[in-house]
């Protein structure tokens, strides 16, 4: 006997091209008793789904799972260390330390500021020139010096430049 069609179903239902009454052709004719040898080892597929919608729960099942439910375990007892015990008074320890630190620096440093305004005593100011020429000159003479200086250092910088863009350039 030819079994085409069955072999065709099976090749269609692989590729998930059957429709839900050809699925229902093969789950009937693997549930046959006389399946061919060749079939066989589809036949515990189509046959599961069979059993498995007749699988259903015992009369029990409820009960036992009740029983399982209302079991009181026994609570077990952890061992706490003094470690542990004491672990909350470090940890406030260790949040007033570092308050404490924190103020102290801050008003440190707010004391040496007060100290620095307090070494100025201007009723001692004295002009140390009396010719305001001669300070015009020298404070002139400063800043030209400072404007060579700051000249220079922009020629180095600009030579340093120029130099990393030909390195750059090469590379």
């Amino acid at each position: 006997m030819e079994y085409k069609y069955i072999e065709q179903l099976l090749e269609r239902y692989w590729q998930c091209e059957t429709s839900l009454e050809e699925e229902a052709i093969l789950k009937a004719f693997f549930n046959q008793t006389h399946i061919p040898a060749h079939l066989m080892p589809y036949r515990s597929l189509f046959a599961s789904e069979k059993q498995l919608q007749e699988a259903k729960l015992s009369e029990s099942f409820e009960d036992k799972i009740l029983a399982q439910i209302k079991e009181n375990e026994p609570v077990k007892a952890r061992k706490v260390t003094l470690v542990h015990r004491l672990m909350p008074l470090y940890k406030a320890a260790a949040s007033v330390a570092i308050i404490l630190t924190l103020g102290n620096a801050a008003q440190s440093s707010f004391r040496q500021s007060n100290a620095v305004e307090n070494d100025y005593n201007y009723d001692n100011y004295q002009d140390s020139y009396n010719d305001p020429e001669t300070a015009y000159n020298q404070v002139s003479d400063a800043l030209q010096m400072v404007s060579q200086s700051l000249n220079k250092a922009a020629k180095q910088d600009s030579v340093l430049q120029k130099q990393v863009q030909d390195k750059a350039n090469e590379q």
